[in-house]
């Protein structure tokens, strides 16, 4: 499913325009960038959590070269699902 897709079906659920589906997709999405960038974790009880995953510096090495790099430290968003969630999957 894609955002356009995602949008539809919050349309159809919530029987409103695509503006107001794709405003609310919008505002969810934001608040939960938000939440985890201010707290580093963001639970929905019966859905998952989201939160910041730190990956270290390492070293690596360039594929077509195989000449040795360094990797800088990195952060990303990891989301786990809650276990109702693991249940339904």
């Amino acid at each position: 499913m894609n955002k356009a897709e995602l949008i539809e079906s919050i349309q159809e659920k919530l029987g409103s325009s695509k503006d107001d589906a794709a405003q609310a997709l919008q505002a969810i999405t934001d608040s939960i960038f938000e939440g985890v960038k201010k707290d580093e974790v963001v639970q929905i009880i019966g859905f998952g959590t989201f939160k910041i995953s730190k990956r270290a510096a390492r070293d690596g090495r360039n594929p077509q070269t195989g000449e040795k790099i360094k990797i800088k430290a990195s952060k990303s968003i990891k989301f786990t699902p809650s276990a109702g969630v693991k249940k339904e999957l």
